[in-house]
């Protein structure tokens, strides 16, 4: 290969480069708008805060959010032309802006160099979980009517052989069990009302409510099928949410800690 060649191509190759560079740069933008380009880090920033980490982007979502942004270009022009970004009312926003936007980025930067650990998370379910102590869960079915009468006349029906499942389904106003002959699944005492629980604790496995049980909602009549002592989640069912909670118990202390550091003459109403 002679040199007038090598020379010829490195003109060529350099050629190219300056002709393609502004494709380049035209793939960093989504448009141009009067002459001024809107790039594609909008489009990104905005499908960001609308989408979850880890989360596919459907296309009809980029496609809405390139419009927006355009748009958004569009009249952004336009109330630059007519002067309104040197009005106090606009500096003013702004401000607040700029400080909302600084105060997430603080929040986002603490988190990322303080993040919640595996000891510090477990620690914290030990500490749940030792508080929770044992209990006993009850597995219940009930008929709520309006009149007392009227329960009674089904409890009567009940001690001559009546399916109860059957009764609940024809008379309970309960929307919530009646299509479901009346079954409450397995719940705390204390996730009743205090007459429900009351008599629904003194029952024994299989054994019916021989009063109706008053109540706000009504007349109950209650069948106790069976008890289990309660059990309280494996750690890895509850980790995100404990996480999320000493997250935020981290961000608190240290908004906290700078507000005592900061000198300043502002006497706080109350705590933030």
């Amino acid at each position: 290969m002679n040199h007038k060649s090598s020379g010829l191509r490195a003109v060529v190759a350099t050629a190219a480069l300056v002709l393609l560079s502004p494709l380049a740069v035209q793939a960093q933008n989504i448009a141009v708008v009067n002459g001024k380009a809107v790039p594609k880090t909008r489009v990104d920033a905005l499908i960001k805060s609308a989408v979850k980490p880890g989360q596919p982007v459907p296309p009809e979502l980029e496609a809405r959010a390139r419009d927006v942004v355009v748009m958004q270009e569009i009249f952004t022009q336009e109330a630059e032309r007519r002067g309104l970004a040197a009005t106090p009312e606009y500096k003013a926003q702004m401000e607040l802006a700029r400080s909302r936007v600084l105060m997430e980025q603080l929040r986002a930067d603490f988190e990322k160099k303080n993040p919640v650990t595996e000891a510090e998370a477990k620690a914290e379910y030990e500490k749940v979980k030792g508080e929770a102590g044992t209990g006993v869960e009850y597995h219940a079915r009930h008929i709520l009517v309006e009149k007392e009468e009227d329960a009674k006349a089904l409890i009567a029906q009940l001690q001559k052989g009546a399916n109860f499942e059957e009764l609940a389904k024809k008379n309970s106003k309960d929307p919530g069990s009646a299509q479901n002959g009346g079954d409450l699944d397995w719940a705390a005492p204390n996730s009743y009302v205090p007459e429900f629980s009351t008599a629904m604790t003194k029952l024994k496995k299989g054994e019916m409510t021989s009063e109706p049980v008053k109540s706000q909602f009504g007349y109950h009549i209650i069948k106790l099928e069976d008890t289990r002592e309660s059990k309280f989640p494996e750690f890895e069912e509850v980790k995100p949410q404990i996480q999320q909670r000493l997250t935020q118990v981290k961000q608190q202390k240290f908004m906290e800690d700078l507000r005592s550091k900061a000198k300043t003459d502002y006497k706080f109403s109350q705590q933030q």
